[in-house]
């Protein structure tokens, strides 16, 4: 099965891979995981003050400085994972790449790095189930 592992580094993330790394008669290696993590993109006024190559070193660093810590995850011995980085809006990125690669299933955490941390879901959750076909599974 190909898995989506929508990450921002927050701590639902980590409660998450906690979750898939804790239920192996349900995850386990025999999964492919996709790990990914959207970068907001630079403003187009600001990019106009900025080589091509400063933009790509940008979303680099930002997507690095999530997937970093959740290296420990990506090396699990006999686990298929890649990590990966996207640019636009988190929801609608997600649900594309979702539809486009053909993933089987979306894991993510309810939540995420927002303000709105009462809310009873994230927008960016909200957003990935109302534009995904297939089945969103939800770690709070």
């Amino acid at each position: 099965m190909k898995i989506l592992v929508p990450v921002d580094g927050s701590q639902y993330t980590q409660r998450m891979l906690d979750y898939i790394e804790r239920h192996e008669e349900l995850f386990g290696p025999s999964h492919q995981y996709t790990l990914c993590t959207v970068v907001p993109p630079v403003t187009s006024r600001a990019s106009s003050f900025l080589s091509h190559e400063n933009v790509e070193s940008y979303y680099q660093d930002e997507a690095a400085t999530v997937l970093r810590p959740l290296q420990a995850f990506i090396e699990q011995p006999g686990w298929s994972v890649k990590a990966m980085h996207l640019v636009g809006s988190p929801a609608a990125a997600i649900a594309e790449l979702a539809g486009k690669e053909g993933f089987d299933l979306i894991v993510m955490g309810t939540h995420g790095h927002t303000v709105f941390g009462s809310v009873v879901m994230g927008s960016v959750t909200t957003g990935v189930i109302g534009r995904c076909k297939l089945p969103v599974l939800l770690i709070q």
